[in-house]
């Protein structure tokens, strides 16, 4: 058997290069090889942070008598759906269809043509809960398209059709207005858990891209309600077990309503969106609690994400190994420190056993053996540790409950660095080491902004060094993208929608920052592709492939976010962010066209096309666009002006930095110093302020 998967880039498929199983990679020979045999193909679709895939690949691809059944009767796939979104959708919305649901492992059952016929999730070794085993889905497909191939093409053809015929309905291509925004807000509205934060019950997922929709529709409207939602779930969520309490950085998701107990897979994506979210809630307050948030969220993504070679990693695993009792083996090391995916740490300090949320949470007499009696006391009080626990066997997540009377502030901090010390001694979690170009992008924005508000230039930096990465590693001669690399290496996929958008939306936000132009240059060059290999020309409408992409079973289309903000809503807001920074209409354009379909969702949907929101609130208030020219870019008092504008809560306003005549940004064009000194100049909708010299002026022209 050949090992197949020993050379990609994915620590997911990395993690089954050994398994019994006889892998190939999403490619034509795959498809080939099931022609050649005339057998189904097994297309199984996770990720390197997946608890569930984690149990399946222990509980059936590594067992020899299951390799040696779909060796026999099936080409297997295996696809990291990280590395290829668009399987990933196209599939997964035929699971959906077919099911009512989806989730991974994703298991597909294929025609040597692609076309799906049978599809799971998670199978068991043994029937349980009333699921089939895996052995007997394996069977019964077997039996199927050995004695009844002509249904089973008759299904896949059905699938297929049905698939091409699923529109969206894109509205008209007007761009939403007050009354949809208003609509979209009241809908929220109606949705929202006034007494735990968030929206919708359980599980619950920190709604970053509608929390961005809230600050700005209290910035454009001065809408309290939208602000007090935004607000009161950015505490909840913070206080909660979602958050880690003593590392900084969120979970993916809260598996009840109280975001007490988490999901416990770190995931990099919405590590930047909740950095940037409380970011823009301490613009909009001055909150400290919110202040402090943005930055242990940045620092944990520095400390932990960041690779050797300046990108940043795309996960911190659920699962980590039980720990062995008191003097049972050696100190192990940090996420931060583990630099191959998947493992977690086997041999240190653990029983070998991997278990979810080992590496996070606590007993009592955990607290009392890292910390003393006395102050083992006030960290239960303090973090709400019971002996009953909040998880499992005991333990319980750690929290930030509101409580009367005070703690003691600088013990309550001795007390978190040496619980934190404590837990670096435990087997760490398996990182994901996998570069993901829109991840990245994601993080490059919050960082960068991030640092500027808050005096940080090192966190500017780890911004710069990873668009660095990006361009040197992942951009071709003619801009094209890659989508992920891994150390040092780049993958063989092509970039999606979501890496040109959110890349963009990263050079924009650095270029704002930095007053280094080039950012600017590059945003424009991914902006091209986005609208010349991935816009509708008749439509305006957006795919999420490329015009030269790989061809699949159908070109995969959605405007709805997900865990991050939707390619198609992203494009439509680094669209108009180029726009306002350079004047071009037919960027401006294509952003308004594509937010046609925020009109026809965003009343109806507005939790699910959030980040499309936020973008419609900017394009509602211009945006506006901010020069402030300079002496030198080292000139106190420019810089001053400069982070002022910065701090401004205008919607998606767009600032550039710079002297007069360094040519780097148009909106530094024919824009003098006013009596030789640094100068500020507000426009929007071909309208201009008097330029200013005052920072309190331009903090109450950019309602900052």
């Amino acid at each position: 058997m050949r090992n197949r998967l020993a050379h990609e880039t994915s620590p997911y498929l990395l993690q089954h290069a050994d398994n019994p199983v006889d892998w190939w990679p999403w490619s034509a020979e795959a498809f080939e090889e099931a022609r050649r045999r005339d057998v189904p193909v097994l297309l199984s679709v996770g990720y390197s942070s997946c608890h569930w895939c984690h149990v399946m690949a222990h509980e059936s691809f590594e067992d020899p008598a299951t390799a040696a059944f779909l060796g026999e009767h099936f080409v297997s796939v295996k696809v990291d759906r990280e590395e290829r979104p668009d399987v990933d959708a196209v599939y997964m919305e035929a699971v959906q269809a077919a099911t009512g649901q989806g989730g991974w492992p994703m298991t597909v059952f294929l025609t040597p043509d692609a076309e799906p016929f049978y599809f799971g999730t998670y199978f068991p070794p043994e029937p349980r809960h009333g699921m089939p085993s895996f052995g007997q889905v394996l069977e019964g497909v077997r039996q199927a398209w050995q004695t009844r191939r002509e249904e089973v093409a008759d299904v896949a053809g059905k699938i297929v059709r049905d698939l091409a015929q699923r529109e969206i309905d894109y509205g008209t291509a007007r761009p939403p207005g007050e009354e949809e925004l208003a609509q979209a807000l009241l809908a929220l509205t109606r949705e929202y858990d006034a007494s735990r934060g968030g929206f919708g019950g359980a599980p619950k997922f920190p709604p970053s891209m509608v929390i961005e929709f809230l600050l700005r529709h209290h910035a454009r409207t001065g809408s309290e309600g939208a602000l007090q939602m935004a607000a009161d779930t950015c505490e909840r969520m913070a206080r909660g077990g979602i958050h880690d309490q003593l590392g900084g950085g969120f979970a993916r998701y809260s598996v009840d309503r109280g975001w007490v107990v988490p999901h416990f897979e770190k995931m990099l994506y919405d590590n930047a969106l909740l950095c940037r979210v409380y970011a823009h809630l301490w613009r909009a307050t001055g909150s400290d609690f919110a202040r402090r948030v943005a930055l242990a969220t940045a620092d944990f993504m520095v400390r932990e994400l960041r690779t050797a070679e300046g990108g940043f990693a795309s996960a911190l695993d659920a699962d980590s190994e039980e720990e062995v009792p008191r003097d049972g083996g050696p100190p192990g090391r940090s996420p931060g420190e583990r630099l191959q995916g998947g493992g977690g740490g086997r041999g240190e300090a653990g029983t070998g056993r991997h278990v979810e949320g080992a590496y996070y949470v606590w007993t009592p007499a955990q607290l009392r053996e890292a910390l003393g009696a006395e102050d083992a006391e006030l960290a239960a009080r303090c973090f709400g540790v019971t002996e009953e626990g909040t998880f499992e066997n005991g333990s319980s997540v750690l929290q930030l409950p509101v409580q009367e009377g005070v703690f003691d502030a600088d013990r309550v901090e001795s007390v978190r660095r040496r619980l934190l010390a404590k837990r670096a001694e435990r087997p760490a979690p398996g990182r994901d080491d996998k570069v993901v170009a829109a991840w990245n992008g994601l993080a490059i924005a919050a960082l960068a902004e991030t640092g500027a508000y808050f005096d940080r230039p090192d966190l500017v930096e780890a911004a710069v060094g990873a668009a660095d990465l990006l361009v040197r590693l992942h951009m071709d001669e003619h801009a094209g993208l890659r989508r992920t690399s891994k150390d040092g290496r780049v993958g063989a996929n092509a970039g999606v929608l979501e890496d040109y958008a959110d890349v963009a939306e990263g050079f924009l936000a650095l270029a704002s920052v930095t007053g280094e132009g080039v950012w600017l240059e590059f945003a424009g060059l991914l902006l091209g592709h986005v609208l010349t290999r991935f816009a509708d020309p008749e439509s305006g409408a957006l795919y999420d492939t490329a015009t030269d992409a790989e061809q699949l079973i159908r070109r995969p289309q959605d405007p709805t976010d997900n865990a991050t903000p939707s390619g198609w809503s992203a494009a439509a807001g680094a669209l108009l962010g180029y726009a306002a920074h350079t004047g071009s209409e037919v960027h401006r354009t294509a952003a308004e066209r594509a937010l046609g379909v925020v009109s026809a969702l965003g009343p109806r949907v507005p939790r699910f096309i959030g980040w499309g929101l936020a973008v419609a609130e900017a394009l509602l208030d211009g945006p506006r666009e901010v020069a402030v020219v300079a002496p030198s870019l080292d000139d106190k008092a420019a810089k001053a002006l400069h982070r002022t504008a910065l701090l401004g809560t205008a919607p998606g306003a767009v600032v550039a930095y710079g002297t007069p005549e360094s040519g780097e940004f148009p909106l530094l064009a024919d824009r003098p110093l006013a009596h030789g000194e640094p100068t500020a100049y507000v426009c929007r909708n071909f309208t201009c302020d008097a330029p200013t010299t005052d920072p309190d002026r331009l903090r109450t022209a950019l309602g900052g």
